[in-house]
């Protein structure tokens, strides 16, 4: 069965979104070789479950506050709901969907980056009802 394997980042700040990512998620974000702007995303290590991904350069305008989700949302599992949407504020971000539990699964929410990209967090946990 196909799975994701890769995900991309717009930013019109690659500054401001590469510090926000390194300061929520301690992420390792390097600038990649060859002409085109971009940066490659490790996430883990290579023996953990995951991706890893790209920041790039938007093309074009930002989504605009009010644009309805027109893209892929990534999901990213974090060991403590409450922490990351903590952190997540505190470096920039904004939550737009508040924690939801999802039964037998975990807890959830979707939040927007500093450039304006929405992004899911999960936080695995069985036994929420």
């Amino acid at each position: 069965m196909p799975r994701v394997i890769h995900f991309e980042i717009y930013a019109r700040d690659i500054a401001r979104a590469k510090k926000f990512y390194q300061d929520v998620f301690d992420w390792k974000i390097e600038r990649s070789e060859g002409s085109v702007e971009y940066w490659n995303v490790i996430t883990g290590k290579g023996d953990e479950p995951g991706i890893d991904g790209g920041l790039m350069k938007r093309p074009g305008r930002e989504p605009k506050a009010d644009t309805p989700i027109s893209t892929y949302i990534c999901t990213i599992g974090v060991p403590d709901i409450d922490k990351y949407l903590s952190r997540i504020q505190k470096h920039g971000g904004k939550i737009t969907m508040e924690k939801k539990p999802i039964h037998g699964v975990g807890w959830y929410a979707y939040c927007l980056d500093t450039e304006r990209n929405i992004f899911g967090i999960m936080q695995p946990d069985p036994s929420v009802r």
